[in-house]
């Protein structure tokens, strides 16, 4: 059976190192696609979906920091790799403040860099992994986000899929902030108005859900977001 190869956003301006280390990658099984401006980098990463991302700090019309911010707000989790000659501790500072995962500075060699890819894409896969077979236990409730199941006294209650989502993220959260931008943006794609008011809607359905245990509760946060409160 033939597996999807992982996908490499590499956004780099010196067009020798780009084509070296597209062909490297593609050569160790990797789709890469090449862009060699910032702008158009972002552009391909708003119209596909990437496993990775390498950024070059220093590229015309968007610099590489201004790139991964901008992927930040589409995708949080995206891994990030920053390619930069600069060395200043300042300039490192920022990559990793940006939510880098690496910050790679050239000259490098290329089998430690295919190693560092391997290695984060490996902690994600088996983070997801993780994730998707996490069951949480809610005071009186059971609930198993892969069958989208709440369970209290052996009744079941199978969630919508945005219910679903949104209660796995609260469950995550448990007894800490779930802010309404992360929320949105993961779930909803986008925190605009209109995408807030329907996730209320979905919050007062879930309320609704978790009535049955009076030491559950989703506290609303004012202007910033929800608490799964929990009190054991």
């Amino acid at each position: 059976m033939e597996t999807t190869k992982p996908k490499i956003l590499l956004c780099e301006d010196d067009s020798n190192l780009g084509m070296v280390l597209k062909n490297y990658l593609e050569l160790n099984d990797y789709d890469v696609v090449l862009e060699r401006d910032g702008r158009l980098g972002l552009a391909a990463f708003q119209r596909e979906k990437f496993d990775i991302c390498l950024l070059d700090v220093m590229m015309p019309n968007m610099d590489g920091f201004t790139v991964a911010e901008a992927i930040r707000d589409i995708n949080p989790d995206v891994p990030l790799f920053f390619l930069s000659a600069k060395t200043m501790k300042d300039d490192i500072i920022q990559g990793y403040k940006l939510g880098a995962d690496d910050y790679i500075t050239k000259p490098f060699d290329s089998e430690v860099l295919l190693l560092k890819i391997k290695a984060i894409l490996k902690r994600n896969e088996e983070m997801h992994r993780e994730e998707v077979n996490a069951e949480f236990q809610l005071g009186k409730y059971h609930f198993n986000p892969k069958l989208r199941e709440l369970t209290i006294d052996g009744k079941s209650h199978v969630l919508s899929p945005k219910e679903n989502e949104l209660l796995k993220m609260l469950s995550e959260y448990k007894n800490d902030l779930l802010t309404r931008e992360v929320a949105l943006k993961k779930i909803w794609g986008s925190d605009t108005y209109f995408n807030g008011r329907s996730m209320d809607v979905y919050i007062a359905k879930l309320r609704k859900y978790l009535k049955d245990d009076e030491k559950l509760e989703i506290v609303n946060i004012h202007g910033n977001g929800f608490r799964l409160v929990v009190t054991e």
